[in-house]
């Protein structure tokens, strides 16, 4: 694919529908190499070649089967495949065969880690609920399996949260309650509740959805939208962990601005989900943490730009520009938009997809950069290479599909969302 066909006037009204399925297509043509000779998918270096010192990692692997899961249902050649590929490490590798679940990574010499971390099982759910949309070999196993597991030992159903971490047999879970798990565990249990639902006639996976959301919806008010991300093992906030070790990737310190736009997206996906039983202020909460992540966060050292956290008075404290957060504003602008019709979200929108081409994505390697330094210069001290195709792709798709139902169910239900000729 050439340059000439990624090209789009996007300061003044946003992509069309053709160059964001071409984007898609481009996407996914960079991560064509991810599968693992451990089984699995490999850590992508800058030019989409495996780094097979890095482990093989449940969390990407579980990504790349989501994303290329759903390139199989738009009909992109070899990502069923890719998918399939990927999938088995799920069923393989990353399988914990002695005590059930997943490790969280497999180092190069084919050891395990010990820890099992809600954040990687609830994208195991996602990736299973996704390949058995595409019709992947053995998705429906890895996916009853996956909810099996979540239910007995990280859903936390007195509270209606989750649990973060447990040790590998399963004895004894780790002190640490994250927002990060919660988040994309509520993400999971949208897909996961579209395709058991229609099985079993029951929305257990969605309700459970709703109870996780009344977490934020106590928390983004009572912090003026930003949303606390750490808590002790009784859900007392820690507003200040990590602060000597400001960006660390999964728990940085202070408020996390990326997160703020992706709460404010799955509010909306989990409104338009439950219609009338859903809770009410999922759309005010959606206002106030958008609000306040472009207020904090977009242009907030006088260059263009998200930084990645700031401290609880919203002074930035990471200034790195990380391709995930654009990718989730692009995201958050179209489904506020596609819920009120508002232009300001309309712009917002064409703004911060301006910015991805100007600054992210990199044609002459492939895919986006995954971090910039405070003047928008390639940089890897936090996301060495480009491993990750999750969020990239994600925002060539949500703005051409309804909030409801989740990603890959939409693009089939769609028939393969086909970019005008």
């Amino acid at each position: 694919m050439d340059d000439a066909s990624l090209s789009c006037d996007t300061q003044d009204a946003g992509p069309d529908d053709a160059w964001l399925d071409a984007e898609c297509r481009r996407l996914l043509g960079f991560g064509r190499r991810v599968v693992h000779p451990l089984g699995g998918a490999a850590w992508l270096d800058d030019d989409g070649a495996p780094d097979l010192d890095r482990p093989v990692h449940t969390w990407i692997t579980s990504r790349t089967v989501h994303v290329h899961g759903i390139g199989a249902l738009l009909g992109v050649d070899g990502a069923a495949s890719t998918a399939t590929g990927a999938l088995d490490g799920l069923r393989g590798v990353l399988r914990d065969p002695e005590h059930g679940g997943w490790f969280g990574e497999v180092g190069p010499d084919g050891e395990p880690d010990d820890a099992k971390s809600c954040y990687a099982h609830a994208f195991v759910m996602l990736a299973a609920s996704t390949a058995v949309v595409a019709g992947l070999p053995g998705a429906d196993d890895v996916l009853a399996e996956a909810t099996q597991v979540f239910e007995e030992h990280f859903w936390d159903d007195d509270l209606g949260r989750v649990v973060d971490e447990w040790d590998r047999a399963w004895t004894t879970p780790a002190p640490y309650r994250g927002l990060n798990s919660t988040m994309h565990s509520l993400e999971a249990m949208l897909a996961v509740g579209d395709v058991t639902g229609d099985v079993t006639g029951d929305d257990v996976w969605h309700r459970r959805a709703a109870r996780l959301a009344g977490l934020v919806l106590e928390l983004a008010p009572s912090y003026d939208g930003r949303l606390p991300e750490h808590f002790g093992p009784d859900w007392s906030v820690d507003l200040e962990l990590n602060s000597h070790r400001p960006d660390d990737p999964f728990k940085p310190y202070g408020a996390t601005v990326g997160h703020g736009l992706e709460w404010s997206r799955l509010l909306l996906h989990l409104e338009a989900t439950l219609g009338d039983a859903a809770p009410a202020g999922l759309l005010d909460t959606s206002r106030l943490l958008f609000d306040r992540a472009v207020a904090d966060g977009w242009h907030a050292d006088g260059a263009p730009g998200f930084v990645y956290t700031t401290d609880w008075q919203g002074r930035p404290v990471v200034r790195q520009r990380m391709h995930w957060v654009v990718a989730e504003g692009i995201s958050a602008a179209a489904a506020l938009h596609r819920r009120t019709g508002e232009e300001g979200y309309a712009r917002r929108y064409a703004e911060w997809w301006a910015y991805a081409r100007d600054h992210l994505i990199d044609l002459e390697r492939g895919s986006w950069h995954h971090e910039l330094d405070a003047a928008n210069r390639p940089q890897a001290s936090v996301w060495p290479g480009k491993p990750d195709l999750y969020h990239a792709v994600q925002a060539t798709l949500l703005p051409r599909l309804p909030l409801a139902p989740s990603l890959a169910r939409a693009v089939a239900m769609s028939g393969g969302l086909r970019a005008p000729a």
